[in-house]
């Protein structure tokens, strides 16, 4: 066998293990949720799936006082980004700008009553999603320990 056929033999192996089919799966699995879930939020709510994530961050504390560059942290978009999005959720009447108190270069983001309401139907709707393509597919028995392991993953990749 020449050193090319040798190559072509490792790169199939390697292109078809375990590993990357896995990774693959979840990739591909995560992908396609994200996709339907924007989809139903565009159609039922007007909302994109980001801004969706957004007024969940918003709600999760109430009293919280969230920062632009919090958002875009928590988000991992860039400030541009983040600017852009708050920008059209402002023109949504979904959210507002304050100041911040003691710190003029910074800028806090909080939902108006027309963005909480927004986000409660949107709730619905992205609970229908996850419910019949997230939690229906996998066995009862199985979700908790297929959830506890992607807490796991995540605890793994944000210790790092």
């Amino acid at each position: 066998m020449d050193a090319a056929t040798r190559r072509g033999d490792e790169t199939a192996r390697a292109a078809n293990s375990r590993l990357v089919r896995d990774f693959g799966l979840l990739i591909k699995a995560a992908t396609l949720l994200e996709q339907r879930i924007d989809t139903a939020l565009r159609q039922e709510c007007e909302l994109s799936h980001t801004m969706f994530e957004v007024l969940i961050r918003l709600g999760r504390q109430p009293d919280e006082e969230v920062s632009q560059r919090r958002l875009a942290d928590d988000l991992t978009l860039t400030s541009s980004g983040i600017t852009r999005l708050i920008d059209r959720m402002e023109g949504a009447d979904l959210v507002r700008r304050v100041p911040a108190p003691g710190d003029r270069r910074s800028v806090l983001v909080e939902s108006t009553d027309h963005g909480r309401a927004v986000f409660l139907r949107a709730a619905a709707v992205h609970a229908r999603v996850v419910e019949r393509y997230f939690v229906a597919p996998v066995a009862p028995d199985d979700y908790g320990r297929f959830t506890d392991s992607l807490s796991e993953i995540q605890k793994a990749l944000r210790d790092d």
